[in-house]
């Protein structure tokens, strides 16, 4: 025989040799599983579920948000005699941006000005006269009444005049002119719109399974795709006590404004916040979960059967998730043999894991 045709055959006999052994192995396996479909119990493999601490991170996606953003209005009625304001310009806290018409104010506040002067001369006078006797207190009272009318008249005059000059009330950039000079404007109507960008706010809606990690203070990154690698550190500054009706509770992180790489209100941008779990908590497998995440049950061996649970699921790691309500400490829960398990079903523990 040649030797092409002993390398055939010994070729097909491993061919032979390797199909039988896999066909043993599937008749193995068939026959185990029949066997636990028709025997009085499940062999299965359990682990115990763990209450422990964790760290993880909590991403989310928000929005910019100017740290104050106000209309300035008019104080008092009149006509727009100046504005000293551009788009754009920063104006600090109390800067006059704008002046109305204030001569009858101005000559309100003159006049109050010397009634209130002649009149403390008058008050001064007949406390001299009433120390020496030489009047009545009907009269220093009078004189006393006379003179506090007219300082509060004046005060009041001053305050009017001092409403003639429009200013900001916060540090900021000017974003919106509303009026032009010469219109007449009553008391309230806005004169021009005011930024405070030396701090932002990030506003974000927090799902309720995750809201419960955080609290104000909380130290949190922020990075956007205008400043690629450029983080930017802030804190949380308000968790709300309510949610909407999709169980979303609004979060605003404070972050303070770059000089080097400044920030605009409207920017999207990441928020990341670090969470070292305040509480242990009970972990499982993952390979334990049975059904999806909003529909979580395992199964836990207990007295030699197999008890199905419903659980609720916290946060999800690679290979274990959290469960807030379901279970206890110290359960064993069923991590391999599930396949051919019904609730109530008798087990066989072949390893704890």
């Amino acid at each position: 025989m040649s030797v092409k045709k002993i390398i055939i055959w010994v070729v097909v006999a491993i061919v032979v040799i390797l199909a039988a052994f896999r066909l043993i192995g599937n008749r193995n396996r068939i026959v185990s599983q029949t066997d636990n479909l028709t025997s009085d119990f499940v062999t299965v493999s359990i682990a115990s579920v763990e209450k422990k601490t964790s760290s993880f991170t909590l991403n989310f996606t928000g929005t910019l948000y100017p740290y104050r953003e106000l209309d300035i209005p008019a104080e008092t009625p009149g006509k727009i005699t100046s504005l000293n304001y551009e788009l754009g310009q920063y104006f600090p806290k109390g800067g006059v941006i704008a002046t109305i018409d204030n001569e009858i104010k101005k000559l309100t506040y003159e006049s109050a000005m010397i009634d209130a002067e002649r009149l403390q001369k008058d008050f001064e006078r007949a406390g001299n006269l009433y120390k020496g006797d030489a009047s009545s207190e009907q009269e220093y009272e009078l004189a006393r009444t006379s003179y506090e009318t007219a300082k509060n008249k004046f005060e009041e005059a001053e305050k009017q005049l001092s409403y003639t000059k429009i200013t900001t009330p916060i540090a900021g950039t000017i974003t919106k002119k509303i009026v032009e000079e010469g219109k007449y404007v009553k008391e309230g109507d806005p004169i021009a719109s005011i930024v405070d960008v030396s701090k932002l706010k990030v506003k974000v809606n927090v799902s309720e399974s995750n809201v419960y990690y955080l609290r104000a203070g909380d130290k949190a990154t922020i990075t956007t795709d205008i400043y690629p690698g450029i983080a930017f550190n802030g804190k949380i500054s308000f968790v709300s006590p309510r949610g909407d009706e999709t169980h979303n509770y609004p979060v605003e992180v404070e972050i303070a404004n770059s000089t080097k790489n400044p920030l605009k209100a409207g920017t999207f941008v990441n928020v990341e916040v670090g969470i070292d779990s305040r509480n242990a908590t009970l972990y499982i497998p993952r390979e334990a979960l049975q059904g999806s995440i909003k529909d979580a049950k395992v199964y836990v061996a207990s007295n030699g059967k197999a008890l199905l649970r419903n659980i609720v699921i916290g946060r999800e790691g690679n290979e274990s998730l959290e469960v807030i309500s379901g279970l206890t400490e110290h359960d064993k829960v069923i991590v391999s043999g599930q396949v051919n398990l019904t609730d109530n079903r008798s087990i066989k523990i072949i390893e704890n894991k």
